[in-house]
């Protein structure tokens, strides 16, 4: 999956000519705090809700005095480079530019939790595993066969790793409700259990997650 995937065109981006006010709307009814400004097909830059609040809204935000940020993905960016992007910078949207950055259309944060949410498994049935390792001795393969010498399967899994320790966390979406053989494998091996999570309490948890954004976004 790469950036272009992913472009909507349902949040026009500013022009010049729009006031604050018309740009502080626009923002507020699609839920986000950033929105690009574009020229024809030129992208000049990225202005923020709170650089809008510190100006006079009756103005053109072209005749504001500021350096415009421009961050940017390119179309051919792999959707996780343009969500490392997005997270640096605490967008909530995120311009996508041909090679040439010419403006092609934006992703938003909701346009990813969508990607979430249609994509590695999240809607097929089965529990939820997270388990820690030492670095050194993370091994994927290892999982798989321990998973799988249980007559189960991994449908997807996350890595996390903490820079202040020697551990990493992996969380396994995987294909059976009773998992307890799983967990006492994974324990022979001495894998530590960190949380495990059935289908609908793991939902609950994306849910509150998922509403905690929007109201965020809401702010």
């Amino acid at each position: 999956m790469i950036a272009k995937d992913l472009i909507t065109h349902e949040l026009s981006p500013l022009r010049t000519s729009d006031t604050g006010e018309e740009s502080i709307t626009m923002m507020s009814i699609f839920h986000v705090k950033h929105l690009p400004i574009v020229n024809d097909t030129q992208f000049l830059g990225l202005i923020s809700e709170e650089i809008i609040l510190n100006h006079d809204m009756d103005e053109p935000i072209g005749s504001y005095s500021l350096g415009l940020a421009r961050p940017f993905a390119r179309d051919t960016d792999h959707i996780f480079e343009v969500m490392n992007k997005m997270a640096i910078g605490r967008l909530t949207v995120i311009p996508i530019v041909d090679q040439d950055e010419n403006y092609l259309g934006l992703i938003s944060m909701e346009d990813l939790i969508q990607f979430y949410a249609n994509s590695f498994s999240f809607s097929e049935p089965g529990s939820i595993l997270v388990i820690s390792t030492s670095k050194p001795q993370y091994s994927l393969a290892e999982i798989s066969r321990i998973v799988e010498s249980e007559n189960a399967a991994i449908l997807s899994t996350f890595l996390t790793s903490d820079e202040d320790s020697n551990r990493v966390q992996v969380t396994l979406k995987i294909n059976k409700q009773d998992i307890g053989s799983i967990i006492a494998s994974f324990q022979r091996f001495d894998y530590d259990i960190t949380a495990t999570f059935s289908d609908y309490e793991y939902i609950d948890d994306l849910k509150e997650r998922y509403d905690a954004l929007m109201s965020y976004l809401n702010v």
